[in-house]
């Protein structure tokens, strides 16, 4: 069972290049980029002209014993974790992915979704190609090998090309070359990094810390980087589009302790709270989270408003992703084994819990719901981020609108059932600002919020924003 009702974004991505403890740097890489996937992991090396690939089900630390890492020798690696969004969770599907063709090796490891994989699976299914998996990662080597004749660079562009929808890539050859590529939506994180001269390629910064590698910059919307045994080279070969970097990095997906766009998440999402406090100010006795939730921006909320701050309920660390089926008669036992209040700090107080997202609402009911029979007079509730209305196609878990319960309840509708005494959410606008970033409207896929796609989605009809296509609906 899993207990969060979150959103969850694909996966983590990490590469580094020419290290002689590569597969245990990237290890730790992806230790660190843990929060991005849970579901897999993996990491391949090159290897005398040959990859090396260890992946499994699980978590990092229980995929890769020191025995198996100890085997992973070569000095360039890449490695993944990955939450399922296309192709189902199992060891089949998990990356990173690997081709052997004509006496070379390849692995790639993918974040993001590609809204035309169906096609070009149909188009290469029909010219030959058999595939191993359900992922529509692997769609990208097949277009690889068929476009080899043009040389490897080349290659490269013809098959990015052909791709819509949200993606970055982490690439290692058999002869140790590793190639970052980032879309030209820009919608998926790559970072660019460097450790005592070896480069490192990596989701987010917070991987670049944890090795002491030195953060150098994220990599341009349709950048591909290829670093070899002469260094590294960057091109850029693709018309230029509008940035659609995904704004829910910046509420909810990366690790607060990471930098993108140049600045600090924490920083970022504490004034998402300000703002948010600005917007929709309430008296009240304490403003708290529910841990990990929200933590950055209640802080910002109760630095602007003077409202002390609490942690009031406290997390169970030590609960997995995994744990016994509650009875019936127990069935909130699943919520409560993770958080529990302090109920000194509660009873009879005015409180203000600050989210970052409402998505099915069901376990904030039941953590509203708890909190009253502890004898909490009023709650309050402020997100750090607008309604979700509408579904991600590029790679986040909830694909249709019937799993987003703000796009079939009012905010009012939604405060009733949610038990709460007041509802309230940072606006579009307010969200945008708060953000820091120049010209943020240029900069940003907030479809999830506004229903405008910036990447078609469906070879038939064209959806750029669904406002007309919903009512018709």
């Amino acid at each position: 069972m899993n207990f969060s009702e979150k959103p969850r974004e694909a996966c983590g991505l990490f590469g580094i290049h020419g290290h002689p403890d590569a597969a245990k740097l990237t290890y730790f890489g992806l230790y660190a980029l843990q929060h991005r996937g849970q579901e897999s992991a993996g990491i391949s090396v090159a290897h005398n002209d040959n990859i090396i690939t260890h992946k499994g089900m699980g978590l990092v630390p229980d995929i890769f014993k020191t025995e198996y890492l100890e085997k992973l020798t070569g000095n360039s690696a890449i490695g993944h974790v990955r939450y399922s969004t296309t192709g189902n969770s199992v060891i089949s599907n998990a990356q990173p992915f690997f081709i052997r063709y004509r006496k070379r090796s390849y692995a790639i490891a993918h974040n993001g979704n590609l809204v035309n994989a169906h096609i070009l699976k149909n188009e290469l299914e029909e010219a030959g190609s058999i595939f191993q998996t359900t992922m529509d990662s692997e769609v990208l080597l097949h277009l690889f090998v068929k476009n080899l004749g043009y040389g490897f660079e080349k290659a490269l562009i013809e098959t990015i090309s052909r791709l819509k929808g949200a993606f970055s890539f982490v690439w290692l050859t058999s002869r140790g070359e590793l190639i970052g590529i980032k879309g030209p939506n820009g919608f998926r994180p790559l970072c660019l990094g460097k450790l005592n001269g070896h480069y490192i390629l990596a989701s987010e910064t917070c991987a670049l810390d944890l090795v002491q590698a030195d953060f150098i910059r994220e990599l341009d919307s349709g950048e591909i980087v290829i670093i070899g045994q002469d260094g590294i080279k960057s091109i850029k070969p693709f018309n230029s589009v509008k940035r659609s970097f995904c704004i829910f990095e910046l509420i909810y997906f990366a690790r607060p302790d990471s930098i993108m766009f140049g600045k600090s998440l924490y920083q970022i999402r504490k004034a998402h709270g300000k703002r948010l406090a600005q917007e929709s100010h309430v008296d009240a006795d304490l403003v708290m989270p529910f841990p990990d939730s929200g933590t950055y921006a209640a802080i910002g909320y109760a630095e602007e408003t003077g409202i002390p701050f609490e942690m009031a309920m406290i997390r169970n660390h030590y609960v997995g992703r995994t744990f016994i089926q509650p009875t019936q008669s127990m069935r909130d036992f699943a919520v409560r084994v993770k958080l529990n209040p302090v109920k000194d700090l509660l009873k009879g107080k005015d409180i203000i819990i600050i989210e970052d997202s409402i998505i099915r609402g069901t376990t904030v009911r039941t953590r509203v719901k708890a909190l009253r029979e502890l004898g909490v007079k009023k709650i309050h509730l402020r997100v750090s981020g607008p309604p979700h209305r509408f579904p991600c196609h590029y790679g986040i878990d909830f694909s249709t609108r019937g799993e987003l319960i703000a796009a079939s309840k009012s905010e009012k509708e939604l405060q009733d059932f949610l038990g709460l005494d007041s509802l309230h959410y940072l606006s579009l606008e307010g969200l945008l600002a708060s953000t820091g970033v120049d010209h943020p409207e240029d900069n940003f896929c907030k479809a999830c919020f506004d229903g405008c796609y910036p990447v078609d989605f469906d070879n038939k009809l064209s959806k750029n924003c669904l406002e007309d296509y919903l009512e018709k609906d």
